[in-house]
């Protein structure tokens, strides 16, 4: 099923949660299948484990959340997806700093429901 989520079989890895295969099915790392998609780059199978409730705001052994991958991997689509459905920006906002994908950042700030911390409404002197 690992490998499903890898390669972005969705239509397989669908069918086979529809079934009964648990949406949150973890390895042995901790690595969800959603974060096993988001970080290969399959928006499409990530938007379907969502819909199939795969919960975005799982870790894996390493504290990393699919959003963290989506970010580290500079994929917009499912950064998107994951936001929509209600992945916290906190999650990866060090991944992308570190990373300096300034491109991560502004996308997770301008994302309806972003924390407005990092707004220009911080209290200024005055």
């Amino acid at each position: 099923m690992f490998d499903l989520a890898r390669d972005g079989a969705t239509g397989e890895l669908a069918a086979q949660v529809d079934a009964g295969l648990p949406a949150n099915l973890t390895n042995d790392k901790g690595d969800t299948l959603l974060i096993l998609a988001a970080y290969h780059n399959h928006p499409d199978t990530v938007a379907a484990l969502v819909r199939r409730g795969a919960d975005p705001e799982r870790v894996n052994d390493r504290g990393q959340s699919a959003l963290a991958a989506a970010v580290f991997r500079k994929n917009a689509d499912t950064v998107r997806i994951l936001l929509d459905a209600g992945a916290d920006p906190a999650s990866a906002l060090p991944t992308a700093e570190f990373f300096g994908l300034h491109e991560m950042v502004e996308l997770m700030g301008r994302h309806p429901g972003a924390p407005s911390a990092r707004s220009e409404e911080v209290s200024r002197p005055r």
